[in-house]
């Protein structure tokens, strides 16, 4: 048999790694793509220029980067997904540029098989590489996956210990990076890292209505190839599944709205794709100041962020209810580090 059927859950064995097909060299035309999919303002990455004041030269937008690599795992880690489930110890190494290859490979850290014995939780630390072998991105993520066989005798339950959040000296500030010839006013707000304090609550106001068209060209882009963003019968609604990242682009890019000095993102701390998105579902987004730090670069701050996508049903800043669980209509929540002047 030529074709690949994608791996199940008793494919995965702790300890193995998987060296993902396909390098993606990544040009100019990325950006323009990523431009017309979200509404993306920040400064740092629309403008080559304003990277160049910054140090940074152009560099590729991190969401690109993460939905690259993100995509060349799709075939071994979640082809035979029902759900992409969460996010830690993510960070950002190494800014990518055009002209850039990208390559990944997964390391299996973690299987759990579910009580329903047709199903299973993997987990896999993800590593990004550029053409020149070093690494650019590091994440862990965790999937459900469908068994082949659910007779087949279920392996040894080995969950991960995972941080609860990427420590602010294990931060890693790009090389060159500098804020010191920064500009407010093209930048669209004047807030700085001093003028935002931690339990304040940003509602950003905007809202996006999620069309099928540009979820599709996502998936296409980031040669994301999961059965349920592509083929409407592997549901029994009928329906195609909107692809997780597509959700964080578009969230992260209604945050410019009280956030847009907060212009890089350097980690990822967690995050849980809570409900599914289907087409003609409206996304807003709200943030909470969870911590800020000083970095080892003056000038720069680091600020740890709560990014919540939800439904219009969900009011801004509702996210759980006295049972400890979400509110309905939250999509995503997403803990992360970003960058912003001092």
């Amino acid at each position: 048999m030529k074709t690949n059927p994608g791996r199940f859950f008793e494919d995965y064995t702790v300890g193995d790694v998987i060296h993902h097909a396909v390098p993606r060299t990544l040009l100019g035309g990325e950006k323009a793509l990523y431009h017309a999919l979200y509404p993306v303002r920040h400064a740092i990455y629309s403008s080559d220029d304003f990277s160049k004041t910054c140090g940074l030269g152009g560099a590729f937008d991190d969401l690109i980067v993460f939905h690259t690599v993100f995509g060349k795992t799709v075939p071994d880690v979640s082809l035979n997904a029902v759900a992409n489930l969460g996010y830690a110890e993510g960070r950002w190494l190494k800014p990518v540029h055009p002209g850039d290859t990208l390559t990944a490979t997964s390391e299996v850290i973690g299987v759990k098989q579910n009580s329903n014995g047709k199903t299973g939780v993997v987990w896999v630390r993800t590593t990004g590489w550029n053409s020149a072998g070093e690494a650019v991105l590091e994440y862990v993520r965790w999937v459900m996956v469908r068994k082949r066989d659910v007779d087949a005798s279920a392996p040894d339950a080995a969950i991960p210990d995972l941080r609860d959040a990427v420590a602010p000296d294990d931060l890693v500030v790009p090389e060159g990076l500098t804020f010191a010839d920064y500009d407010f006013a093209l930048a669209g707000e004047p807030h700085r890292w001093g003028d935002y304090e931690i339990g304040e609550k940003i509602d950003h106001v905007d809202r996006v209505t999620i069309e099928e068209a540009e979820h599709m060209m996502a998936t296409r882009l980031w040669q994301n190839t999961a059965k349920v963003h592509f083929d409407a019968t592997h549901r029994e609604d009928g329906k195609r599944l909107i692809y997780g990242g597509h959700v964080i682009s578009m969230a992260r890019a209604l945050s410019f709205n009280g956030l847009a000095n907060a212009q890089m993102v350097i980690a990822l701390n967690a995050g849980s794709h809570v409900s599914p998105l289907f087409a003609g579902d409206t996304i807003c987004a709200w943030s909470e100041v969870l911590d800020k730090a000083e970095t080892n670069v003056p000038g720069v701050g680091a600020m740890r962020l709560r990014l919540v996508a939800h439904k219009p049903e969900a009011a801004p800043f509702d996210l759980r209810g006295i049972d400890g669980k979400y509110v309905s209509g939250v999509l995503l929540d997403l803990d992360y580090w970003a960058l912003i002047p001092q």
